[in-house]
């Protein structure tokens, strides 16, 4: 299997990353980049489209004693004017060096935090623990107010999601949600959605798994949820189908120059996406991401014509 990180290793090597004219990915982008941005359902806040996620790779570094990666790619973002980073005391030491780095850089009141609470064991929840572990994200996180905890992959939201309204409704919590990556858990996850009062989900969802259109994205819109786009890359499935390809030329014409920002911009392109939270540990990663969120995005046909391309390289 080709991570990002080999395929990028192999495509700078033969040129096929390095953008129009001969320029280097890192060239063309400013200090700080025009980020497309979207309002959260409801409200006039607006958030950049694209973020920062800290599972996989991030959990990985963050959990070694050199964390200078995971530095980076959080100042790297904010200097680039990302805002969005997603975690979850779940993803091993991600939440707590993430919070402890973001405070030492003093960029902890520029990110928008969404973390998660994922305290529950066989569908049910101790409200004690439930509790405790979200004072443990508030110490961490060394703010007064998260902007986002979701119910972590379903967990136990008859338990949870009071929980996590009696923090809004005291003003620790700006927005509540619940998230799933799992098909088998969608059954229930459109059940929470059509029946509480939550403010945001986070779904998987990529130009290859679009199982969410179904169903949940039309739902979220009906609802007004916000939605979090979580595995847009398919984790590494999307690196393994696209490795030793060039993006296509017709890609320029949405200004994707990298088969990052290709992918993001199909996803980030469906309306009901508020933002997408590709996971990495590397500052050169999320500079390729977050040119994902600058310029043009491809319109109806266009994405069509993306599925299309995906859906004939070979499988994973």
């Amino acid at each position: 299997m080709v991570t990002r990180r080999e395929w990028l290793g192999i495509a700078m090597g033969a040129g096929a990353a390095v953008a129009l004219n001969g320029r280097s990915l890192r060239a063309m982008l400013p200090s700080r980049l025009d980020l497309l941005t979207r309002a959260i359902p409801g409200t006039t806040e607006r958030i950049p489209v694209v973020g920062l996620g800290s599972s996989a790779t991030f959990a990985q570094v963050a959990r070694t004693q050199d964390v200078t990666a995971v530095r980076e790619v959080l100042s790297k973002m904010v200097e680039l004017g990302g805002t969005v980073f997603d975690t979850a005391p779940g993803y091993g030491a991600s939440e707590e060096v993430a919070g402890r780095l973001a405070q030492e850089l003093g960029i902890a009141d520029k990110l928008f935090w969404a973390t998660k609470l994922n305290v529950a064991r066989g569908g049910s929840a101790d409200p004690a623990a439930a509790r405790e572990q979200v004072e443990t994200s508030f110490r961490r996180i060394g703010r007064p107010v998260i902007d986002l905890i979701q119910v972590h992959n379903m967990g136990a939201p008859s338990v949870q999601l009071p929980i996590l309204r009696e923090y809004k409704q005291q003003g620790r919590v700006r927005y509540i949600g619940i998230t799933t990556t799992s098909e088998e858990q969608y059954p229930q996850i459109i059940e929470v959605m059509r029946n509480e009062d939550i403010d945001f989900i986070g779904i998987d969802y990529a130009v290859d798994n679009r199982e969410a259109e179904q169903t949940i994205l039309p739902l979220a819109r009906e609802r007004g949820l916000g939605v979090l786009a979580y595995a847009p890359f398919g984790r590494t499935r999307l690196w393994t189908r696209v490795a030793g390809r060039q993006v296509p030329d017709w890609a320029r014409e949405f200004d994707a120059n990298t088969w990052a920002q290709f992918f993001l911009k199909f996803v980030i392109s469906n309306p009901d996406i508020t933002a997408a939270t590709p996971a990495t540990s590397q500052a050169r990663n999320i500079e390729d991401n977050l040119g994902g969120a600058v310029g043009r995005l491809p319109d109806a046909a266009t994405r069509q014509r993306m599925i299309e391309y995906v859906d004939a390289l070979p499988a994973a």
